[in-house]
Order: C-alpha cells, then structure tokens, then sequence
C-alpha cells in the first residue's frame, strides 16, 4: 500500500541510536560508473530507493547485467565506455533529478539517440543548465522549453571545454565530467562555490585520473574505467532528519552510526553547531581506512536536546547543505531570536519550490517568517501549533514536518507523502524506533 498521509503526535521521548539507509547520491553514481567500467563492480549498503531503482532500470535499457542481492548488494557487470546499447524507449527517470541530469552527461557521446522522462514533478524541472554546457562540448540535446522529456542525438565527438558553472551546482559538474570522459582533450569545470564531490572521489576509486585544485576540476577524455567494490555510507541528508530531532528532543542523546561526513555535504553540521546543538562528530576507522572503497570519511553522529538559537547563515554553507534546509528550517523555527537564510535560489528548483512550500507549511504552523527571493527569515522560539501540512509532494517537506512534530502543540497531519520513498524508505519504521509518535494512512 502507498502510503498517502503521515498522523504525529506531539511530545516523543526521543532517543538510542538507529542507522540510515545508504546514501542516494552515491548509489546513484556507483551504479553508472559501474555500468561504463570494464569489469565487475560490487555495491554494498546500495540504497533500494525508488529513485535509485529508476538508474538501475535505466542502465539495465541500456544493455548493463545488473544482478540484486539480499542486504542491499548489487553486482554490475560493467560494459565497459562502448558498450551500451541503443533504449528500445525512453528511459524513465521517475522523480531522479540527479539520475537524468547525470544520464544526460553519460549519454550526450553514445552513438545512438536517447530520450529522457519522468514523473510529472520531474517533467516540470529545469535542464537547460546541463544542456547549455554540453552543447558547447558539441553534443545535440533538446528540452521542451527548458524542460523534459530531453532528446540526445547520438553519433556526435565531444570535445573538451573550459567551462565556468554559473551556479554552484553538483549536479551539472557532474553531468560534464561524465561527458569529458568520452571528450577529446582536457575538460576544466570551474566552481563559484564547492560543491559535493562524490564524482571526483568516485572517478579516482574506478581508475580515472581526476585532477583538482582549488575550484577547478579538470579530466582528460578517454580514460577506461576499472570495476571495483564500492561500499555505501549512510545517507547524510537522511541523517540530517535525525539530527535535528535530536536537537530537538532527545534529552539522553541520539546517536546516527555509520553516516557519511563528506566535507561537501556536511554544512548543515556547521549551521547547527553555530546555533549552538550539542553534536559530536566521531570518525570511524583510522585515516588509512576511512573512504577505502569509495573514497568518503564515515563517522558516529551523536546529538543531544540543545538550547539553539539563531544566525545568520554564511552564504558559503549554502552549497554544502542545499538539501537539508527543509529540516534546518525546523531548527531555526525553535531557536530563540531570528533566523537568515540568504543566496539560496537553487531551493526554488527542487521537487518543489521548497522556500515557498516550507513558507507555507510553517505559516500554517504559527510560525512567524518573511519569504525572501532567494532565501527566507524565520524568528524562532514560539514552538508550532497543531495542524495540516501540504507537502506538495516533496519528500523532504514532509520529513521535516514530521520532525517538528515533537515540538508541536498539537497533532500534525502532512499529506501528499507518497514520494519519501523516492529517497527514504523506511524512514517511518526508522522514526518510530527514535521515539517519534507517527502513524500512516
């Protein structure tokens, strides 16, 4: 049964200790290097979200053997850079914007034609930030006003460019380093601000010279990829849930094992630390043993029940903790004193316009706040009321209510929750093993 509505309860005892699925961005990428390496890839803790099964479908069109195991293990059987067949359809993205984007770079230098779709949320994503840059390297991509579904013509040479991201955006970098691999020449991709690096690190765990320097990356095209085992951590976007509620309400601490703390994800770390969250961040392993096979640190979080207060986040975090705000928001709604958030346009373009949708859901909660163009402003400390959240659909909306339901005056109802199993699944069993009080219908 799809689950439709989530029910919460005010007043959960939070605390223990719980693990998060693997973490998606790195599932997603495992799976596509895996498919283009030469040999055979081994997948641990790959997370069997929707979202990560519609990349395992897609490449699986495409001519890649892809075997499922019990325990979240895959095994690719790699095909090596020319060996994907031509899609007898369209390949379904579902809601994967990170699939289709990447799917966008990995495909522009194949010598067949493509076409990308999704769900009806995806359709309504903006693509042109990946195709203008691929065009430049001389692949032939089409969108429909901007949007999908997005046409690749095959049977085009890419050629290396220098190309300097207008926007911080992992997703596009991404997207162009997959296509420099097929390019002739050196491909340079400029940053304005980091960005999560799981490509890079995962590029130089498959054999690919990466080369990086500051904000630049660059990758010299036509270099072979060599199957190897990955093992996939912890989600840290999933985590950053339990975080929060851990600030929130776990009074005897909360601890999170096993969660990746990759430098290029972990600013909602940082912005919880300055709103003053008892949080500790323990590593796992020795430095020789941290990210052996995939290349990220891994650590223990441990959080406890925090007296926060507000900031005026640094628009250098923003890039570093783009999907956790949502929850963040959550936070800063229980702080005391006034909450910033500025320069963090990219909100507008996810599943939903998560500033708008977040705006609205804490109004209807009591929260007082301002929507800002690119950002919004929240004064904390008054709690949230009881009430009815639309989620419009985005799974992050709605894990965040949830959140702020152990903060609640009253009961909280969040409808349209159907899509956390895009990234999550799970995470109601997960919740309720914390302590929150959360029914489904």
């Amino acid at each position: 049964m799809t689950i439709q509505r989530y029910f919460c309860q005010p007043g959960s005892v939070i605390g223990g200790e719980l693990s998060v699925p693997g973490d998606k961005s790195i599932s997603h990428r495992a799976l596509m290097l895996g498919g283009i390496a030469e040999g055979e890839t081994e997948i641990t803790g790959f997370l069997e979200s929707e979202d990560c099964l519609a990349t395992l479908a897609a490449l699986r069109s495409l001519g890649v053997n892809i075997a499922r195991f019990a325990g979240n293990r895959v095994v690719v059987h790699g095909v090596g850079p020319e060996g994907f067949n031509a899609p007898a359809a369209p390949l379904d993205m579902g809601n994967a914007g990170t699939a289709m984007r990447l799917f966008m770079g990995l495909l522009a230098g194949q010598k067949f034609d493509s076409t990308l779709i999704g769900d009806s949320s995806l359709m309504k994503r903006p693509m042109e930030r990946v195709a203008v840059p691929l065009r430049l390297m001389n692949a032939d991509i089409t969108t429909q006003n901007g949007t999908p579904p997005v046409q690749i013509r095959g049977g085009r040479q890419l050629k290396a460019i220098d190309y300097e991201l207008p926007v911080a955006s992992a997703q596009v970098k991404s997207a162009l380093l997959l296509a420099a691999l097929r390019a002739d020449g050196r491909t340079r991709v400029v940053e304005p601000a980091p960005t999560r690096d799981h490509t890079e690190r995962m590029l130089a765990q498959f054999g690919v010279e990466v080369l990086r320097n500051d904000r630049v990356v660059a990758i010299e095209g036509g270099q072979v990829l060599r199957g190897t085992r990955v093992e996939v951590p912890g989600d840290f976007s999933s985590a950053a849930f339990f975080m929060v509620l851990g600030c929130l309400a776990a009074k005897n601490g909360l601890t999170i094992r096993n969660v990746g703390v990759n430098p290029t994800r972990t600013g909602l770390l940082d912005m919880l630390v300055m709103m003053g969250a008892d949080i500790r961040v323990r590593p796992k392993g020795t430095p020789e043993q941290q990210g052996r096979f995939t290349g990220e640190p891994l650590a223990d979080i441990e959080v406890r029940a925090s007296r926060l207060r507000g900031i005026t986040v640094p628009e250098s975090l923003v890039p570093l903790s783009i999907d956790e705000f949502p929850v963040f928001f959550i936070a800063a709604a229980c702080a005391e004193g006034e909450t910033l958030v500025r320069g963090a346009h990219e909100l507008r373009v996810k599943e939903s316009d998560r500033l708008a949708v977040m705006a609205e859901g804490l109004a209807r909660l009591g929260v007082e706040h301002e929507l800002l163009p690119d950002g919004i402003w929240i004064r904390g400390g008054s709690g949230f009321s009881g009430g009815t959240i639309d989620s419009h659909g985005d799974h992050r909306i709605a894990m965040s209510f949830a959140v702020a339901s152990a903060r609640a005056a009253g009961p909280l109802e969040i409808r349209d929750v159907a899509n956390v199993a895009t990234s999550f699944p799970g995470f109601v069993n997960i919740a309720r093993s914390a302590g929150l009080q959360i029914d489904t219908v």
